[in-house]
């Protein structure tokens, strides 16, 4: 999984994920070669890698012997994961999206790796619980139907989108879609606390705090729902309730493409070229979590915009860990943090691949870029959750 080693960077996180259906122990060696991936050889699998343009290597049982004790070393930053057993895989994701609206479906879908799609009625009827992983879509959680009002109040697909989500609140025994997206909001925590995996890009992080700390309270202006918002309301969020942001004050302006200050997006002067961020560097052998969300053949990644480009540093809680940061702007693009027996990761930003992602743009052809360091950040998540957790820790 080096840089020159490997032709299909994402391919072979789905030859991985594979592999583990079928009952093989995968072997993931943290900082060896890119985070490459060792099992027993077999034809079939070796045909997938074929047929899939995977690279691969065939070696000796006494190589792997050797790769192990060389990882083994107290002198390398490397250590061995075993993946045992395939996490299922669930996205929260309206029902009439395609893959290609989102940069989790999408991978998933060019990687060849299962997953199902559940929504509002789904996480409300307790179906959770069945699922390994959990990632949020480009969601809003607040019910303002992504602050679009002032540029596409008149478009239809906004129109109908909003009419769609007024009709499902209700079926759901709601009054307004933002208090069907509270209720939402708590049974995703819910299932992290019992021990889920949760993900999430772009808007579905900073909205989905922001819908946990203002509980209760009513922060949507009447186009969104039909009646003012309360007085003084940045005033009566709960930060505790939150998994990554505190402190952060809400955009009064609805008229603004913004849901608060946590995203830097509207203060950013950097030019795309010069827009990277940096992975930090973990002990492999002690913060086994983190060294394994951060596996890659680059440790400088491109910068990607979206709705929520990147996180502002000072309103980051003091217990979360920062994986991937553009320092010199005070931005965090990649974090990670635990919530009772589970874990969350926020990811900045919209398409690792499509710099400035607008609204009706074509999809995304992966296979121009079947080696992307940004789309290998989110299948290092999708494979996490299969890693044996005994005497691990962050």
């Amino acid at each position: 999984m080096d840089e020159e080693g490997q032709k299909e960077h994402l391919k072979a996180y789905g030859i991985a994920y594979y592999a583990i259906e079928r009952g093989t122990t995968v072997e993931w060696l943290l900082n060896y070669r890119g985070g490459s991936f060792m099992m027993p050889f077999d034809e079939t699998l070796k045909l997938e890698c074929q047929i899939r343009n995977v690279s691969y290597s065939a070696i000796s049982d006494a190589d792997a012997e050797s790769i192990r004790n060389s990882i083994s070393s107290p002198a390398v930053n490397q250590a061995v994961v075993k993946l045992e057993k395939a996490p299922k895989i669930a996205v929260y994701s309206p029902k009439g999206k395609l893959p290609w609206d989102d940069a989790v479906t999408l991978v998933l879908t060019y990687a060849e790796i299962p997953y199902d799609v559940v929504y509002d009625k789904e996480v409300l009827d307790n179906l959770l619980p069945r699922y390994d992983w959990l990632h949020l879509h480009h969601e809003d959680f607040t019910g303002q139907y992504g602050r679009f009002y002032a540029a596409f109040k008149n478009a239809p697909w906004y129109i109908q989108q909003k009419a769609d989500m007024e009709a499902s609140a209700a079926a759901l025994g709601f009054s307004k879609v933002s208090e069907l997206k509270e209720a939402v909001a708590k049974k995703i925590k819910e299932f992290t606390i019992g021990g889920g995996f949760l993900f999430a890009m772009c808007s579905a992080t900073d909205s989905y705090d922001i819908s946990l700390a203002s509980s209760g309270v009513d922060i949507c202006e009447p186009m969104f729902d039909g009646d003012p918002a309360e007085p003084n309301y940045n005033n009566k969020l709960d930060y505790a309730q939150t998994l990554a942001f505190k402190d952060f004050t809400l955009i009064e302006n609805p008229n603004r493409y913004e849901f608060s200050n946590i995203d830097v997006t509207d203060n950013r002067k950097v030019k795309p070229e010069d827009d990277f961020f940096s992975l930090f560097e973990f002990s492999a052998k002690w913060d086994i979590v983190p060294t394994m969300l951060t596996q890659n053949h680059s440790q400088v990644v491109k910068g990607f915009m979206g709705q929520t480009t990147a996180f502002r540093s000072s309103l980051i809680k003091s217990d979360v860990l920062i994986l991937g940061e553009f320092k010199p702007y005070g931005e965090a693009r990649y974090i990670h943090g635990e919530l009772g027996e589970g874990t969350w990761t926020f990811y900045g930003g919209h398409d690792p691949e499509d710099y400035q992602h607008r609204v009706g743009d074509p999809k995304t052809e992966l296979a121009l870029y079947p080696n992307s360091p940004g789309y290998r950040l989110i299948l290092n998540n999708i494979l996490f959750p299969a890693a044996k957790k005994k005497n691990q820790k962050t």
